[in-house]
């Protein structure tokens, strides 16, 4: 199944077949692979797809220094452990949101504490980039996925994946700032 660099250089060049071959070659040991991860076949595929759909969108772009089939492997195994840390970071906001439903059951100190937290996220949230604001938003409060903001935006999914993670240090640096200063 090891396909030659050959193959990726046709890509590079848009060689519609060559990508398809490269797709069909790859595609359910990719899956597989991904859904060893993170436990769900959609989750998976759904990994895999965006993972084709930005090799072949950024395909002039692309470098590959090792072999096809570990490029291949090692992006699925990144864009797998970054949807944990996403559903992590979702899961984390859900709670939070079950919690601020459920607030008047809440003791005045967790008010507090939870109302400082929001300030604080939308105090980051506001000196940060309009764009990187923007796809921050549509992520996690419409709830939109990566692939749908790219398109919406008409940016690359590496774009939105890379403004994501740079919200996230952000919004982690000044929680832990605030609270070592507490």
């Amino acid at each position: 199944m090891t396909v030659s660099l050959l193959v990726f250089k046709q890509i590079k060049e848009g060689d519609i077949k060559a990508f398809e071959t490269l797709f069909r070659s790859y595609y359910e040991p990719l899956c597989r692979y991904a859904y060893q991860f993170v436990g769900g076949m959609e989750t998976a595929e759904e990994i895999v797809q965006d993972l084709f759909y930005v090799l072949w969108k950024e395909k002039e772009n692309l470098q590959i220094f090792t072999s096809v089939n570990g490029y291949l492997y090692r992006s699925v195994k990144n864009k797998s452990l970054q949807y944990l840390e996403q559903e992590k970071v979702r899961d984390t906001y859900r709670k939070m949101h079950i919690e601020n439903a459920n607030i008047e059951t809440s003791t005045p100190q967790e008010e507090l504490e939870y109302k400082e937290l929001e300030q604080q996220i939308e105090e980051t949230l506001c000196l940060l980039p309009e764009r990187r604001q923007k796809i921050f938003r549509m992520n996690r409060l419409e709830g939109k996925k990566y692939n749908e903001i790219a398109q919406e935006l008409d940016i690359s999914i590496k774009t939105v994946e890379a403004e994501i993670s740079k919200v996230l240090r952000e919004l982690r640096s000044r929680i832990q700032l605030k609270n070592s200063n507490a």
